[in-house]
């Protein structure tokens, strides 16, 4: 079996991994002490030596130690017994935005007449449009996705939606724009041809946060690709020169359901596990060495 060796840096870890064609990783090795780790034993035979090979090719060579199908838990920072408190995949979609408190009925009727806008329909708007985004990615569990709602970050900003499956991470905005015009930029978004939104770039910030957590805690690279989804819009037009975030309509995000080849099912329910725990959100990782 020919295996295609990767060098991944992350918060102090220096690998090497062994990955197969379709990218599944097999194996790894610790360039510092030379150990080897066995992921997936039926291919143990070549993961030693491919990575033997190329740890003796390094400039500074370290003899191999093996270490066969070390436990993830040895060397990875745990997080505590999940508990329901902990347990995001309870959250409904727009959670956050639910316990968020807006005027009594009264107030509400008075500036209606008024004419006057409230925070409170920004909130319900952006309600609606978490919803039935989160309706459309239910859909996708079939095909082996796992999809989490309301993930509040260490600085209170939340991810929308989070979607996990076998082709990769998606970290999801939604914005809803009912009967609006959008454009979207390299950087930022028009509504309407208004004042530009940093939608774009705030997306892929979001996506970089996503990945140093999960890679901090799971101790392999995780994907996260920034996706924005507009909800309710008449037009949508994306620049050609727009290729670092995916942009879709509600009913468009579908499209995702094939993908595949990213992530094995192992690392899937890997990534949902610790994606799932609040408390794995709750400080900021290390930075990437």
């Amino acid at each position: 079996m020919e295996l295609k060796v990767t060098r991944w840096k992350r918060y102090g870890h220096d690998r090497l991994y062994a990955n197969l064609p379709d990218g599944t990783a097999v194996g790894w090795a610790d360039v510092k002490t030379g150990d080897i780790t066995v992921l997936v034993a039926e291919y143990r035979d070549d993961v030693i030596a491919v990575l033997t090979d190329h740890l003796q090719s390094n400039p500074e060579p370290v003899p191999p130690r093996m270490t066969p199908l070390t436990p993830v838990a040895e060397v990875l920072p745990l997080l505590p017994p999940l508990t329901a408190v902990d347990d995001l995949s309870a959250n409904r979609p727009g959670e956050s935005l639910l316990d968020k408190s807006g005027p009594g009925l009264i107030k509400r009727v008075v500036l209606q007449l008024l004419r006057r806008p409230a925070e409170w329909d920004s909130w319900r708007k952006g309600l609606a449009g978490e919803r039935r985004v989160g309706a459309e990615l239910k859909r996708l569990e079939r095909h082996g996705w796992r999809v989490l709602h309301s993930i509040l970050l260490a600085d209170k900003v939340d991810v929308d939606h989070l979607l996990i499956g076998p082709g990769g991470v998606f970290s999801i905005n939604t914005k809803r724009h009912h009967k609006r015009a959008v454009w979207v930029g390299d950087d930022s978004v028009k509504v309407d041809h208004g004042r530009p939104a940093p939608y774009a770039r705030k997306s892929r910030a979001e996506a970089k946060r996503v990945a140093r957590v999960l890679e901090y805690y799971c101790g392999f690279p995780v994907p996260v690709e920034p996706v924005l989804v507009f909800v309710g819009v008449t037009d949508l037009k994306v620049v050609a020169t727009q290729l670092s975030v995916r942009v879709y309509r509600e009913r468009e995000v579908s499209a995702l359901a094939p993908l595949s080849g990213v992530l094995t099912a192992e690392q899937v329910e890997q990534i949902y596990s610790v994606a799932r725990h609040r408390q794995a959100w709750s400080r900021v990782p290390p930075a990437a060495a």
